[in-house]
């Protein structure tokens, strides 16, 4: 790998990390835990319908990232600057999560306009991220890479932690000692769902605050070449199409994008998927499963910061190969629960109503293989991010990262949809979540294929 010709300095590259820490927010509160549920289930109303309504703003959104990102990158890597691409994307981020504001309750008229917004912001936070993730290489050696890499990660798992409990405080301060009744802080109004509607506009304020230290102090890693916007499309609309056509000039990136295609789309569906089994088998409250949420992001932090640093004392490959059998292992564990048992042929006493939190064996079994899972996934996704950084040319390095980006999301319907089709077809929650095991496996098998090492150049 061809070192930088000068590092970042210290201050230039934990702005780098602290990037994740500004965007990690949108994806914790908005897509994941606080307004997606609110979205679904109480804006739209029926929940079979707005689950359908909130897959169709994620797939719409992956569509158009699947669309955009490696042709961006090229752009990027014919023009030269790539901090002009990022401002731009962020600010898609900022106006989209403003706009969930206005998710009032009991307003159907306002669906479609809502579900934009989020695809808006969806698209702008994953296209930063592939600007973002370029910058890598050039600001730091790539001895260090997968260090600085894994911290950006666990910095991010800390951003979100530190937002969902924001948001758990201002809305049931009565569970952490804050007040004697239910009423959320700072006379918020519950019948208005204003704490849901307002994860957005504070993620965008959050974002702005946070993401400026990268802006002003983090170098662009290239000399701008000053190339008019139409003629940055063109060289890169050019600079892809050669890519493409010459991929098998670059096999070994190939073989490396397609496994992590994979087992990245079954790290995301037994992430995505985990909390509903376990809401299916042990009846969780959404409070239940926040917490659940909380536990696991606790552990995932220092997965992340400890995966960083044997990314560089062992690469990123071993690394990624490590985490994901962790990953394969855990998804094992979880889909051997059942309400009745554990590890497929254990007998285990009935769930008592009454219990405490996590308080039946059941329980306490899946969070050890759900904290495994936590503790791998951030070692698996900073080292695979690592990874791209090390193989693809110098003068390409923009464009594989979208390749990279593309790879994420092209196929992140896959593993749901299987998992909704087995689930229908068998009417069984542990087999539909239990086909998620075939991603990660087949992932982990073709990157036994994959050689660490950067080709030659451009074909």
């Amino acid at each position: 790998m061809t070192a930088p010709s000068r590092e970042a300095s210290r201050l230039g590259q934990f702005s780098w990390a602290l990037f994740d820490w500004a965007n990690q927010p949108f994806f914790t509160v908005v897509t994941t835990f606080i307004f997606g549920q609110y979205f679904a289930n109480v804006m739209v109303g029926d929940p079979v319908t707005g689950q359908a309504e909130w897959a169709f703003t994620q797939s719409t959104s992956g569509i158009i990232i699947a669309l955009l990102s490696p042709f961006l990158g090229a752009m990027a890597d014919a023009g030269g600057r790539r901090k002009p691409y990022i401002l731009v994307f962020q600010l898609l981020v900022v106006l989209g999560c403003s706009g969930l504001w206005f998710a009032y309750p009991n307003r159907p008229d306002l669906v479609a306009p809502i579900a934009w917004a989020v695809v808006m912001a969806t698209v702008g936070a994953e296209m930063s991220i592939v600007f973002n993730n370029a910058l890598l290489p050039s600001i730091v050696s790539p001895q260090r890479m997968g260090r600085l890499s894994g911290y950006g990660w666990g910095l991010g798992y800390c951003g979100g932690l530190v937002a969902l409990f924001a948001v758990l405080i201002v809305s049931r301060p009565s569970m952490f000692g804050l007040s004697d009744g239910d009423a959320p802080l700072f006379g918020l109004d519950p019948k208005t769902y204003t704490v849901e509607r307002l994860v957005g506009p504070a993620s965008a304020a959050w974002l702005v605050v946070f993401v400026l230290p990268m802006f002003l102090f983090t170098p662009d890693g290239r000399e701008p070449r000053r190339v008019p916007l139409f003629t940055a499309a063109r060289e890169g609309g050019r600079a892809l199409f050669h890519t493409v056509r010459k991929l098998g000039h670059y096999r070994n990136v190939l073989l490396y994008l397609v496994a992590f295609m994979l087992y990245n789309d079954g790290l995301a569906a037994v992430i995505a998927f985990g909390g509903v089994y376990a809401a299916a088998t042990f009846g969780w409250s959404t409070v239940t499963i926040g917490i659940f949420g909380i536990i696991v992001t606790v552990f995932a932090i220092p997965g992340a910061f400890l995966g960083g640093r044997l990314d560089d004392l062992m690469g990123s490959k071993r690394t990624v190969q490590m985490a994901v059998l962790g990953v394969i292992v855990a998804t094992l564990g979880i889909v051997s629960i059942s309400a009745t048992g554990v590890l497929f042929v254990f007998d285990a006493p009935d769930l008592d109503p009454g219990r405490g939190l996590f308080g039946s064996l059941q329980e306490r079994v899946f969070m050890v293989f759900a904290l495994l899972l936590g503790f791998c996934m951030g070692p698996m996704q900073a080292a695979s991010r690592t990874m791209i950084g090390r193989l693809a040319p110098p003068e390409m390095v923009g464009e594989f990262f979208g390749l990279f980006a593309l790879s994420g999301r092209a196929t992140a319907w896959m593993a749901p949809l299987a998992i909704g089709i087995i689930t229908t077809t068998t009417q069984s929650n542990r087999l539909g979540v239990a086909c998620v095991l075939f991603f990660l496996v087949l992932g982990f098998v073709l990157l036994l294929g994959v050689r660490e090492e950067r080709p030659a150049g451009r074909a």
